[in-house]
């Protein structure tokens, strides 16, 4: 069965197939779960704040002005409510295209049922995505494009968004669905005929934790996107030693492979920073061949309730 399922995950990874980017990629998809699925809020128990920043085909310069190169910037924050078995996420998302600006502010809740030693969350997620478009980086091939003829500077609309998405946690492995742009907002800018629309996307999510000793842990993860057309399927390994050093691998089927590095900080180990460093080996003419992505995180302490000392008044006392 394993063999199968090794020579089967090959074949995938081997077929090359994959969509036109719309959501922004990253290597560290295993600490930006809440980007793929509302369901992960609260689910790590503690309040944590991530920060985020993606430079992809670093340097690429377009033929013609400056700039061109994917750049994406990420803020979550996500917090478990446990009077109401409950968590709350919320983040912030700017990718920024060449002439174009994709921005979205998204808030999750998700639902926790506690199953033993796991946990079964329901999420849903409500917020709007907003598109800018910049027409003076654009060059048309026909003087009589609709779309730019008369158009300067910049143009920009609102749409509202929705996600919905399941995640389960156990102490040693975990796995997730999720549905986003289920309303499929569409962008048409005054032109009828030009509809660029938010696909719906679904995104499967795993992830395992091996120790290998008392001192080292090896996790390993997997993201399938899909927009139910085609797919792409992301894999990471990463081993930490001591819980405050790491390093590890990724491996993006439609594009690169990368390697990520990272430290935890402070006594309690609540300050984490990771690099990860990608490089392009596929259809490289088109790009510049490497990737550049940081992320850091801070845990603030948990919340612990401080049971309160019985005092006796003196009419009680004998």
């Amino acid at each position: 069965m394993r063999q199968f399922f090794l020579k089967g995950l090959f074949f995938i990874l081997s077929t090359g197939i994959a969509y036109a980017q719309q959501d922004a990629q990253f290597s560290y998809f295993m600490n930006n779960t809440l980007f793929y699925n509302p369901g992960f809020a609260g689910v790590e128990g503690v309040t944590k704040i991530n920060l985020l920043h993606r430079s992809q085909w670093a340097f690429y310069e377009s033929s013609f002005d400056d700039g061109g190169a994917p750049s994406t910037q990420v803020f979550s924050v996500s917090t478990p409510v446990y009077k109401f078995k409950s968590g709350f996420g919320a983040h912030i998302v700017r990718d920024q295209l060449g002439p174009q600006n994709n921005m979205e502010v998204q808030l999750s809740y998700a639902y926790h049922l506690g199953i033993k030693n796991s946990k079964l969350t329901l999420g849903i997620r409500s917020g709007f995505v907003s598109q800018t478009l910049n027409y003076d980086k654009y060059r048309a091939i026909h003087p009589d494009d609709p779309v730019l003829v008369d158009k300067t500077g910049s143009e920009s609309q609102i749409r509202p968004d929705m996600a919905v998405g399941i995640y389960f946690r156990h102490e040693k492995y975990y796995v997730g669905a999720s549905f986003n742009h289920i309303l499929k907002s569409s962008f048409d800018f005054g032109i009828n005929s030009q509809r660029d629309a938010f696909a719906n996307h679904m995104f499967l999510t795993g992830g395992h934790y091996y120790p290998i000793n008392n001192q080292t842990m090896l996790h390993t993860s997997v993201l399938f996107q899909t927009d139910l057309k085609q797919y792409n399927i992301t894999l990471g390994t990463i081993m930490t030693y001591k819980e405050q050093v790491w390093g590890g691998i990724t491996l993006r089927q439609s594009e690169d492979i990368g390697a990520m590095f990272g430290y935890n900080f402070l006594k309690d180990k609540s300050l984490s920073f990771g690099y990860s460093f990608g490089y392009v080996v596929k259809d490289q003419a088109a790009k510049e061949p490497t990737s550049h992505e940081v992320i850091m995180s801070y845990q603030l302490p948990p919340v612990v309730d401080v049971p309160k000392k019985k005092q006796r008044t003196p009419r009680f006392r004998r």
